[in-house]
């Protein structure tokens, strides 16, 4: 079957070449290049569910009278867009399941993005020649939060209406232009009539569209550039060695797909997440507690709950306390993730292209600095649920603030001092090793081998 459709396609084509060998391609088989794809399919699935969904639900803030099976919001004011997701949630078919699996899929492809970059991170994939992937991928993160974020915003629930205030508040405080980018956004003061239908757009359109066109670049690249594999017997810096793109890749890269969306079906009709219904409404005067934001937005709740209250006035213009940790130092954060594989290339004066990758030991700044990043994001994850957390240890909120804010600067300079000493003290263990005991070592081709 497949013969034939090759020949049927070069008739008309002349794509058999290509054709065969696009099947040959080699694909490393380590697991950890599994989670590209994984963020892939998420992608997809996002699309599939987001499609099924967006013929539903009701992009508009004029507000109507609830009447459904909802007893609680029976009789309510709300949006129509509330009221919508309220039926697509308790009277349309499959709906609750897709909607609870879309959200799923939302937590799961940040997690997936960022696991992969991680990887790439550690092992030193972003180095020469595939710098331009790395600002790719910085971008696609960038891309997801925001996706992410418009999308649990669109609900008009008390949890997705008191987010938006915040980053209402957060456009508010940059200095000179905030005014004017808080009225683009949002269409005046907050809550405005015209934002769900600013925001619908952007989620369902602008964002994807973006995301599949830098994707497509993304994979572009990678197929011109082949990928990246870690040093072994046969790796060298001039071949890949793996799996055939057909069958072995092919059967691998499916199986991987119908798993992702069977577990996040499951999870959509298994493990409920939030539920808009028990929040009710959005009313400027009231607000869902306790409460957190999903976890890729929860770094910067964290950061607003425990930032330092510093307003300056200068004059008739005053920058607000939101902008040191709402503005500056997401903006420092993903500048440092932009600029890293050159600001590595000018400290190690490393300026030769690699094909093999690095056991992350044998970087040892680079694990320090990753780790330190990590700590922080994790710290500031920890804050963004200070008000959870208070409940649960019946403490106050205020001493949690002030305990996060000394872990936000101690936890990841000690994370970051002991992963300095695990790669050193691996680096001695390694030079010491007789060499045919040695985990890596170069042949006579000039690769590198395990022993």
């Amino acid at each position: 079957m497949i013969r034939a459709l090759v020949g049927w396609l070069d008739d008309r084509l002349g794509a058999a070449p290509f054709l065969r060998s696009a099947l040959r391609k080699a694909f490393p088989d380590h697991w950890s290049f599994m989670l590209g794809e994984l963020a892939a399919n998420c992608f997809f699935f996002i699309l599939a569910s987001g499609t099924y969904l967006a013929f539903f639900f009701h992009p508009s803030d004029a507000h109507v009278v609830y009447h459904g099976p909802v007893r609680s919001l029976d009789g309510r004011t709300m949006t129509a867009a509330y009221a919508s997701i309220l039926r697509l949630s308790f009277e349309t078919q499959a709906g609750l399941l897709v909607r609870q699996a879309h959200h799923w899929c939302a937590l799961v492809f940040a997690a997936a993005v960022v696991t992969h970059m991680s990887r790439v991170f550690f092992t030193g994939a972003f180095r020469k020649p595939r710098e331009l992937n790395w600002l790719i991928g910085v971008t696609m993160l960038l891309l997801v939060i925001a996706d992410g974020f418009t999308g649990y915003s669109l609900p008009g629930d008390a949890l997705s209406g008191a987010g938006l205030r915040i980053a209402n508040a957060v456009a508010l405080s940059i200095p000179l232009v905030g005014s004017w980018l808080a009225f683009l956004a949002f269409g005046g003061p907050y809550p405005t009539a015209e934002l769900t239908a600013r925001l619908f757009p952007i989620h369902i359109l602008f964002i994807p569209a973006l995301l599949a066109t830098l994707i497509g670049a993304h994979l572009s690249i990678l197929w011109h550039q082949k990928h990246t594999q870690f040093p072994g017997a046969r790796q060298r810096e001039n071949n890949v060695v793996g799996s055939p793109l057909w069958p072995t890749y092919a059967v691998k890269s499916g199986a991987l797909t119908l798993a992702t969306f069977g577990i996040l079906l499951l999870l959509g009709g298994l493990l409920e997440i939030n539920p808009v219904w028990e929040y009710g409404p959005y009313d400027p005067w009231t607000t869902a507690s306790p409460a957190q934001p999903d976890w890729y937005a929860g770094w910067l709740e964290g950061a607003l709950r425990i930032g330092p209250r510093w307003a300056i006035h200068i004059g008739s213009h005053t920058i607000g306390a939101p902008f040191w940790p709402g503005v500056v130092l997401p903006l420092a954060l993903f500048s440092v993730l932009y600029a890293w594989p050159f600001v590595e290339a000018f400290l190690t004066r490393d300026r030769a292209e690699h094909e093999l990758l690095q056991f992350p030991w044998q970087n040892p700044l680079r694990v320090s600095f990753g780790v330190w990043a990590l700590g922080i994001g994790g710290s500031l994850l920890a804050a963004g649920s200070d008000d959870v957390q208070a409940r649960l240890l019946h403490v106050s909120v205020q001493s949690l603030d002030w305990f996060d804010r000394v872990e936000l600067i101690v936890a990841p300079v000690i994370a970051a001092v002991v992963a300095w000493s695990v790669c050193r003290e691996l680096q001695s263990r390694h030079a010491h090793e007789k060499p045919e005991r040695v985990l890596l070592y170069r042949n006579r081709e000039g690769g590198y081998e395990e022993g």
